[in-house]
């Protein structure tokens, strides 16, 4: 079985962006145009919009024309669009817009507006409706649709694509599509990201994924228990910013992306808050305010996607078995039930499959973790001295200089494996890898005067230390 979402992304170690000019935060605006695409009897739907309007917790009318939630997206267009425009070309700030396609062909002069200000118009779906309730076939209709309108309208198609209202297969889609730059469907990180999966096994190409953001967002105006004033707005992106920037300083750059709606924050007492935010942002040094398209392009530059990465999750049985089956030294039948378990891409790390692989060696019994130890060879013994140790076992002594001992450290290490295992009845297991002999040997005379539970629990908590260095060899960290 296997899980398909994704808990880990990038873990304790993300990669350094190295955004252009060492800029230690990228601020990412974007105005989304949905104004003339959102559900209207006129555009052939079955009932009125009642989402992100001024009307809290508005509710469909069926059948019906809603004067009022048409006459709300219309300010968006007639005047908050404007308002957004003046502000962003004035402060020479670029931006993407999500733009419906729908939408953006019943507002010709906007499109132009957009162009002339160097705004990148990327996708968002051919109409602004809930897709969560449509079979697969009919979004893929529209998918192909909204971008055969938005290139007409705009003259070329769209290299972006958010749709917003998605269902379980709207990034599936996106991918297989095959002519997205960047899709922004998703809200799990603060970094760019590769997605090379679509949760369901079926190939499609590698997929850069630029994520959004539904809480540095306007749309928390539209929402119960959400801003309530500017001052609210601007404090939240102003803390947002502020820490991102802290962590750039630290030395983990990250971007943070701002959503916009024309009929939101286009209000005036609301513009007020996000030019107060433009303003704080462009008095930092390090700031990089790209577009999407140029985040797309400077990943791909700079982090391509890896095509030679490890993926332990999506590996059959028998090469899965055949990699990993003598992490556990000379004990494959942990792989093999390793693999039966619930893994997902949290398991493609070092840390994640190291916990699978302990997960089976820690339930096994007694009798069968014992057959592990044994496996170990001692220490500088009889098998080193031969050389028929594993490659693994071979490289971890070495690195402790147990290949190089002198005759007395020899004959010393020989008598306390004789003893050990005549005590305890499995060979003296330590992680040798950071350790001098020193160590070692002081690690084999302390443990020794231990009685056997004791022993045995400090063995095979070792083993599992030996098993993570050894994935750590192999897989990301």
């Amino acid at each position: 079985m296997r899980y398909v979402r994704d808990m880990r992304g990038y873990g304790a170690n993300p990669p350094d962006p190295q955004w252009p000019g060492g800029a230690l935060v990228a601020v990412q605006f974007v105005v989304n145009y949905e104004e003339g695409g959102e559900n209207c009897i006129l555009h052939g739907d079955a009932a009125s919009e009642a989402f992100l309007s001024d009307v809290v917790g508005a509710a469909p009318w069926p059948g019906k024309r809603h004067w009022n939630m048409e006459s709300m997206y219309e300010y968006g267009a007639r005047a908050g669009f404007w308002r957004l425009h003046r502000m962003f070309t004035t402060a020479q700030v670029p931006v993407t817009v999500f733009g419906v396609a729908s939408a953006l062909a019943r507002s010709p002069d906007h499109v132009a507006a957009m162009e002339a200000a160097g705004w990148e118009i990327a996708s968002h779906g051919l109409r602004w409706i809930d897709y969560r309730d449509h079979d697969e076939a009919a979004e893929k209709a529209d998918l192909v649709e909204a971008v055969r309108l938005h290139a007409e309208v705009v003259g070329e198609r769209p290299r972006g694509l958010y749709v917003g209202r998605t269902s379980a297969w709207s990034v599936r889609l996106a991918a297989a599509e095959g002519g997205f730059d960047w899709i922004s469907d998703t809200y799990d990180d603060d970094l760019p990201y590769w997605l090379d999966h679509d949760g369901h096994g079926n190939p499609i190409p590698p997929q850069l994924v630029i994520p959004y953001t539904l809480e540095a967002n306007d749309m928390r105006f539209a929402v119960a228990a959400g801003f309530s004033d500017g001052d609210q707005f601007y404090t939240y992106l102003k803390d947002s910013f502020d820490t991102l920037y802290a962590e750039g300083i630290a030395g983990r750059p990250k971007m943070m992306s701002v959503g916009l709606h024309c009929r939101l924050v286009g209000r005036p007492g609301r513009a007020a808050a996000l030019k107060r935010f433009i303003d704080y942002v462009q008095g930092h040094d390090r700031v990089w305010l790209p577009r999407r398209a140029d985040i797309a392009a400077h990943w791909r530059r700079t982090h391509p996607y890896d095509a030679t990465r490890l993926r332990p999750s999506r590996m059959s049985r028998d090469v899965f078995v055949q990699r990993f089956g003598g992490v556990f030294e000379s004990s494959s039948w942990i792989a093999e039930r390793a693999f039966d378990l619930e893994l997902g891409p949290a398991h493609d790390s070092a840390g994640g499959l190291a916990n699978a692989l302990a997960r089976v060696f820690r339930t096994a019994s007694e009798k069968e973790r014992l057959g592990v130890l044994t496996a170990h060879p001692d220490l500088a013994g009889k098998l080193a001295q031969a050389k028929r140790l594993t490659k693994e076992s071979t490289a971890e002594q070495a690195s402790a200089g147990l290949d190089s001992l002198t005759d007395a450290e020899r004959d010393t290490f020989t008598k306390l494996n004789a003893a050990y295992v005549e005590k305890f009845g499995f060979p003296f297991i330590i992680a040798v890898r950071g350790l001098t002999k020193a160590d070692i040997l002081a690690a084999f005379k302390r443990r020794i005067d231990n009685d056997r539970d004791t022993e045995f629990a400090i063995a095979c908590r070792q083993v599992e230390r030996i098993a993570l260095l050894r994935l750590k060899d192999m897989l990301p960290q």
